[in-house]
């Protein structure tokens, strides 16, 4: 049955590829998913579409830091196939539903990576292993079964080829989760002989999660239920040699009754290859939105799987009939409106939700409405909202720049009175406006910490008294930078002035005498001892990062961030440093989130990503062409430990598809691009105009990493910056490069 598989041998790895149906050599024919399933990548490759509520794909461990994705490259036996899975986060939650085919007896299988027990499951090989957008295949060597799978937006499809057994069999799994996840209810419901639905509610990442599933089979079951009713084992009684076993799973948020619902709605018939057709055509109208031209097929592998990766998540939480769960954990209905999960704003916002800004300006404009309906429903904008819950992950309130991005751009379908209130809000330190149903540690600790009276009151947050004070002032500022720059397009002078001085709030973090930011006291002293490479993941002044690399961390006031440190001579000096300096590390728990490091800098990590910018706006532009192209040949790659820390929903990825196609905002929330490195021959990015962004550049080459010329619509630009206007509109980009820098 694997004879319609193709399988490529590649630099390192053996890859098997699902051969392409989408035809023509372009977008998702280049797409690796297995990139990021190894390393720290933290991504799955299984079967999804662009955003849907259904990741069906294998999971081949439960525990440890590496089980986030669910699958881990490294793994020998696959644990069962689960509807729900989050791409390349640090923290794991979601998979849903393990479904396991088996032939004789479910077999138990040692334990992969930091799991700590056995359980169901199969050894598999990567030789006989498939994927590619929207489908993914398997041998289960312990059972004889081939498993494919493949999916629309709110339901998957499963296809098991059996051997002849006169003991076929699926489990159901309510109890399995990636992170092993504390289930609070779960039940089963048998239909007759070919269905069978149920749901879970568990805690994990997401306090308070409901999740149903409606499955309907081609072949009759009797069904037994195990492990105090968390399990259903179902007997297909015998098969025959290749015969073939189909399941349609649809998935809810809601109730049993959606997840039948949205089954109906997207896979009302029996054909696999048909909904695996569909779903490589979404990937291929989504991925051809941005057209390449090179003859180096790595980088154009790499450019999209990146853009791939970049286009899963938010993923939708609405039923097809407009049902949704709110903030409250109540069920809504509205069918003009869409309600989106999985908002990791405090990676996203430097580089992902700009790229949907460059090619998915109405998709941008939604996730937004999703966003201030969540403020409507709790009270508060989220941070890392996963499931209708406030997780309260991560630093600052970064659905701030998102929401000023997309207003100086130009995408406004939104209510912007409302966007205005809430991001004032998000600044203020007041818990009485707040849902009661919000989790009160989250509220108190994340949402409304007492950090944000500090830096209103006296400017800073004391580090004797808040953890991880320097990052959070810093992203203070700028996000309350950003809100005066929404002051201003709006006419509200005083709240400009108001929120232009607490973005400058970062100039109390500054100690002269060390040339970083650093932690101060209460009393105003500095925080000692210090030193500038030490790290503490969770419990110092900084997020998941040390002095260097969050001294940088103004992407808003670059030029007087350099007068602190002495002028633009000394500032560069401080830039080359970072870069030049040893990469050690040190401290006793130093942050796993530090890697992809040149120097200090670390690329794997998001407090970095906007610091190669810095350059240009010092006028050494060169050096910032210089460090993208380091990063975009050295630190991404076609395999499956392709990506150089956490995959971050997006946001990795989505740092190289700007770069690779040439430009990336130097702060989020201005319309301005910086151009970096191109790599491509020529770039057409798609507009909802109709009309197509071009960037086409001359003396394209792996060795000419310099720009020698830009012009812009046949204009010469004398500096390496251009606004969005330029895109939205569609023009014409052409870069000239060269061997060497200008002068």
């Amino acid at each position: 049955m694997f004879r319609k598989i193709l399988y490529i041998l590649l630099p390192g790895a053996l890859w098997a590829l699902a051969a392409c149906s989408t035809g023509g050599n372009d977008g998702a024919d280049r797409v690796n998913p297995f990139i990021g399933t190894g390393g720290h990548g933290h991504t799955y490759p299984g079967a999804v579409v662009p955003h849907g509520m259904v990741q069906l794909s294998p999971d081949t461990r439960l525990a440890g830091w590496d089980a986030c994705g669910g699958y881990y490259y490294d793994d020998d036996a696959i644990l069962g196939f689960s509807h729900t899975h989050l791409s390349g986060t640090g923290i794991g939650d979601y998979g849903d539903f393990l479904f396991l085919p088996f032939t004789g007896r479910p077999l138990t299988v040692a334990p992969n990576g930091d799991d700590r027990t056995a359980g169901y499951g199969s050894r598999f090989s990567h030789t006989r292993e498939a994927a590619s957008p929207g489908y993914y295949a398997v041998f289960l060597d312990d059972y004889g079964v081939e498993a494919e799978l493949t999916a629309s937006a709110h339901a998957g499809f499963h296809q098991y080829t059996f051997p002849q057994s006169d003991a076929p069999g699926l489990v159901i799994d309510l109890r399995s989760s990636i992170q092993e996840r504390r289930v609070l209810e779960a039940d089963f419901r048998l239909l007759g002989d070919t269905a069978i639905e149920g749901m879970r509610r568990v805690r994990g990442w997401a306090l308070d999660r409901f999740v149903f599933f409606h499955a309907r089979f081609s072949k009759a079951f009797t069904c037994r239920i195990e492990d105090e009713g968390l399990r259903a084992v179902l007997d297909f009684g015998n098969t025959t040699r290749e015969e073939v076993v189909r399941a349609k799973v649809g998935i809810s948020f809601v109730d049993c009754e959606g997840a039948a619902r949205n089954l109906d709605a997207e896979i009302p018939h029996w054909d696999f290859q048909a909904v695996r057709s569909e779903a490589a055509a979404r990937w291929q109208d989504e991925l051809s939105k941005i057209r390449v031209k090179t003859s180096d097929r790595e980088v154009e592998t790499i450019f999209y799987s990146s853009l791939y990766h970049a286009l899963l998540e938010p993923t939708v939480s609405s039923d097809v009939d407009g049902r949704y769960r709110t903030m409250e954990n109540e069920i809504a209905c509205d069918t003009a409106y869409t309600n989106y999960t999985v908002f990791s704003l405090w990676d996203t916002f430097r580089s992902l939700n700009p790229l949907f800004t460059v090619a998915w300006p109405d998709r941008e404009e939604a996730l937004i409405r999703s966003l201030l309906r969540k403020y409507d429903e709790g009270g508060v904008l989220p941070m890392w909202e996963l499931a209708s819950n406030y997780t309260g992950t991560m630093l600052g309130y970064h659905a701030v720049p998102l929401i000023v991005d997309a207003y100086v751009k130009g995408l406004q379908d939104f209510d912007v009175e409302k966007a205005y209130e809430a991001c004032l809000f998000s600044s203020s330190y007041d818990t009485t406006k707040v849902s009661p149903t919000i989790n009160r540690r989250i509220l108190h600790n994340d949402l409304m910490p007492v950090a944000k009276e500090y830096k209103n009151t006296i400017g800073y947050i004391p580090s004797d008294r808040v953890n991880q004070s320097v990052a959070k002032g810093l992203e203070y500022a700028y996000n309350d930078w950003l809100i005066a720059q929404f002051a201003k397009e709006l006419g509200r002078d005083d709240d400009y002035r108001r929120f232009a001085g607490l973005g400058r709030n970062y100039r109390h973090y500054f100690d002269p005498a060390t040339g970083f930011m650093r932690g101060r006291m209460a009393d105003g002293s500095w925080r000692e001892p210090f030193a500038p490479n030490a790290s503490d993941h969770n419990l110092s002044d900084y997020c998941e990062g040390n002095a260097w690399q969050w001294t940088w961390f103004v992407p808003h006031d670059i030029d007087r961030l350099a007068e602190l440190m002495g002028g633009r001579e000394a500032c560069l000096a401080r830039l080359d440093a970072l870069f030049a300096a040893n990469s050690e590390l040190v401290g006793e728990n130093v942050s796993a989130d530090i890697s992809g490091m040149i120097g200090q800098y670390a690329h794997g990590n998001e407090p970095s990503h906007l610091t190669i910018y810095a350059y240009s706006l010092l006028k050494q532009a060169h050096r910032t062409q210089a460090l993208a192209d380091s990063i975009l040949y050295t630190l991404y790659y076609n395999s499956p430990d392709g990506i150089s820390g956490n995959e971050d929903c997006g946001q990795m990825s989505a740092w190289y598809v700007l770069n690779a196609m040439g430009f990336h905002p130097y702060c989020p929330g201005t319309p301005t691009y910086v151009i970096s490195r191109p790599l491509f021959d020529e770039v057409r990015i798609r507009q909802p105009n109709g009309k197509d962004f071009i960037i086409r550049t001359v003396n394209n080459s792996r060795h000419n990493k310099y720009i020698a010329s830009i012009r812009l619509d046949g204009r010469p630009l004398a500096e390496p910056f251009f606004d969005h206007s330029a895109i939205s509109r569609g023009g014409l980009l052409e870069i000239e490069m060269s061997p060497y820098p200008a002068s």
